[in-house]
């Protein structure tokens, strides 16, 4: 019998600390033809989805598939996320939490689905891990809706964010895509 994956185990798990310590739940999910996404909100082929009991409907953190309904533009979309291409859980007010390596056959980007001749782009590569129970990152300041447009970040939500382009703690404006720093 092939030994079954501790991903979605760790995902469960750190999403569960966040729930219990009141933060709110990311998702970073390299998009896929098996992912069903709102394509809308997928930007360079990937998607980060707030996956807070406020912001989902009946959500199965399942060994193979996260499923759940949520929001989007105030219409509800069901939403399936394979495991596999899950790269990264964690908490938006402060980073922490863990990266994944997703296969790099998984990542397409909005070009790639509109030409299907083209080679897929490959997905972001996380930092290397430092060995035993180091895949505890720090992931810095999740982008915010003014970051990104504000399209998938905020969308699973219907909760307010913080402010327009701010942190979560009302500091500096939020730039860009999280940073993942090591943590020993």
């Amino acid at each position: 019998m092939a030994e079954t994956s501790t991903k979605p185990y760790l995902i469960r798990a750190i999403y569960e600390w966040c729930n219990d310590n009141g933060y709110t739940p990311y998702l970073a999910v390299a998009v896929d033809e098996r992912t069903q996404v709102p394509r809308e909100h997928v930007k360079a082929g990937e998607i980060v989805l707030n996956v807070s009991p406020m912001a989902t409907n009946r959500l199965s953190l399942g060994n193979d598939v996260i499923a759940f309904q949520a929001r989007f533009g105030g219409v509800a979309r069901e939403l399936s996320i394979p495991i596999e291409n899950v790269s990264a859980i964690y908490a938006r007010e402060n980073g922490h939490g863990m990266a994944f390596d997703v296969p790099k056959a998984m990542a397409v980007s909005e070009t790639d689905e509109a030409s299907p001749a083209a080679a897929p782009t490959p997905a972001p590569r996380p930092l290397a891990l430092a060995p035993a129970l180091a895949p505890v990152l720090d992931l810095g300041a999740p982008p915010g809706p003014a970051a990104e447009g504000g399209a998938s970040e905020a969308a699973a939500s219907d909760a307010p964010p913080e402010g327009p382009g701010t942190g979560p703690e009302g500091g500096a404006p939020r730039t860009g895509r999280p940073r993942l720093t090591r943590i020993k």
